[in-house]
């Protein structure tokens, strides 16, 4: 049964473990060999840490699954849904996914691909023929320093492996400062209401970031993505994704929106201070809108996204049911955009250090610059997104782990610690 930690801990107790905890990165956590098991007197701190969290009032409350070899080593629900109901986490609360959604997203669409349905070298403008049309925007700087942005014809059509890899060229206009960010944002692009089809027109008018392959950057490809697919399969996105992915795993409660009035009591908050996601628009999912976000929009919970995670670390299969075949899986998760690629890298290259990317998640292909190496194993999967959900799938050691939270200002922070603590817990 889920243990819960509630409100209540004692905030000097926790305090007084904390202080006894060393976050600083542990030698050894970094390819540890295959075989390794859990200490549960180390898990323990991941307990610790997360309490602290919930004393402290950083964190209004959090669930963390971590299963090796098909059965749980650790679960545990800390804080509260929401500081005003107070109501306990549980296996069954709601969540916000964010960005976490587009891990679903990718895999419904290699299983089109698989279906073949659509080809990762078509054009999108096969499917979208707006997207034939679309600019590319070079900043120009004159001799006063002001910038302007020319616009520039492609090099080469846009396609559909880069929708999936994040080097379309399309963006997003809630991060940085380039011309064409802002161009995003003048645009208003998410006003009113809208589908997929009227998104991928307002995207289209729009100046690309880079050419099609130069740069990994982060944006509403998959939102493209997913219009693509309701093109292709003649249905709308959601249909498609309850009948080759979410009917088949069982995941009953995961959508994009939430209209039922008891589960909307299931639905976990931010704490008050920390409730703006920074995503460019509002985010509720009990309001509905044509608007079904393949990059962003979706809501989940434990009970459904441990059987996700626990899919990608079968390899494609669960439960005797294949969802993607081995050889489309292998290719789902490796790397796209490494050496000899051409695909380059920025600040904003959110894989992080020592990850490529593969269609639609990062993988671990190399240490990273850090000494010693951030913790985890190479063939290692992960994504996350804005509310502070996480998961690493890690298959060297059959194990994965997810997290469930909604803090968008701490979730970084978040990660990273129970990251490391997780590796500093398996032993061999």
């Amino acid at each position: 049964m889920i243990a819960r930690s509630g409100l209540c801990v004692l905030l000097c107790g926790a305090l007084m473990s904390l202080g006894a905890m060393s976050f600083a990165r542990a030698e050894g956590t970094y390819e540890i060999p295959a075989g390794a098991h859990f200490n549960q007197a180390k898990l323990a701190k991941v307990s610790e840490f997360f309490k602290n969290e919930v004393a402290t009032g950083k964190i209004a409350g959090a669930t963390v699954l971590i299963k090796q070899h098909g059965k749980s080593v650790y679960h545990e629900a800390f804080g509260v849904q929401d500081v005003v109901s107070k109501a306990p986490i549980t296996d069954k609360t709601i969540f916000r996914l964010f960005s976490m959604t587009k891990a679903i997203t990718a895999v419904v669409a290699m299983q089109l691909v698989e279906d073949g349905k659509i080809k990762l070298d078509d054009p999108v403008s096969k499917y979208i023929p707006s997207f034939a049309n679309v600019k590319v925007g070079v900043e120009k700087k004159a001799e006063d320093g002001t910038k302007s942005l020319e616009l520039v014809p492609l090099s080469r059509p846009i396609t559909v492996h880069d929708l999936m890899t994040h080097t379309s060229g399309i963006t997003y206009g809630f991060y940085g400062d380039s011309l064409v960010r802002k161009a995003y944002r003048d645009a208003n692009i998410y006003a009113g209401d809208f589908d997929l089809a009227e998104f991928a027109e307002r995207i289209a008018k729009l100046p690309l970031h880079n050419q099609p392959g130069a740069l990994w950057q982060y944006g509403h490809s998959t939102d493209i993505l997913a219009r693509v697919m309701e093109i292709a399969a003649g249905k709308p996105l959601l249909d498609i994704e309850r009948e080759k992915l979410l009917g088949p795993l069982g995941m009953v409660d995961t959508g994009f929106f939430v209209t039922d009035p008891e589960k909307q009591k299931l639905l976990a908050q931010p704490v008050p201070n920390d409730s703006d996601f920074r995503v460019g628009r509002i985010n509720d999912p009990t309001v509905v809108k044509k608007w079904q976000s393949a990059s962003g929009g979706m809501v989940s919970t434990m009970a459904d996204y441990e059987r996700f995670a626990q899919m990608l670390l079968n390899g494609g299969s669960f439960e005797g049911k294949t969802i993607l075949k081995p050889e489309t899986f292998k290719l789902t998760v490796t790397d796209q955009i490494g050496p000899g690629s051409g695909v380059n890298r920025d600040y904003y290259y959110f894989p992080g250090d020592g990850f490529g990317f593969g269609l639609g998640l990062a993988v671990r292909t190399d240490p990273g610059n850090a000494k010693p190496p951030p913790p985890g194993d190479l063939g290692e999967l992960k994504w996350d997104g804005a509310s502070g959900c996480y998961f690493v799938i890690d298959p060297k050691q059959d194990m994965f782990f997810v997290l469930l939270e909604q803090t968008p200002t701490e979730r970084q922070r978040v990660q990273r610690t129970l990251k490391q603590l997780v590796y500093e817990a398996m032993e061999k």
